[in-house]
């Protein structure tokens, strides 16, 4: 069975698939409410940081931290939940 190697993750698609998951964090009242608590940004600041890498890294490294949440994103993304480490990587490099 020939398998298809996925292509090299960039920075671009390291920020969309942590847009993606920033929405996914948005779609439930209670998993914002806590990414918002444990990471002490409140709505505002929200807006004002989402294009920033720095954050994008942030939002990865908190799904990173919930295996559950991770998986659950993962299925829902239809993506390979094993994509998020090195997608955190490429935007905390970016950050730096």
């Amino acid at each position: 069975m020939n398998r298809v190697k996925p292509t090299p993750l960039d920075l671009e698609g390291a920020s969309a698939l942590a847009l993606q998951a920033l929405t996914f964090l948005a779609g439930d009242t209670a998993r914002l409410s806590r990414f918002l608590s444990l990471t002490g940004i409140g709505p505002a600041e929200l807006r004002e940081t989402a294009a920033t890498s720095q954050f994008q890294a942030g939002v990865l490294e908190h799904l990173l931290g919930d295996e559950s949440l991770l998986l659950v994103f993962a299925a829902e993304a239809g993506v390979a939940p094993e994509m998020m480490a090195p997608a955190q990587a490429l935007l905390a490099n970016d950050a730096e």
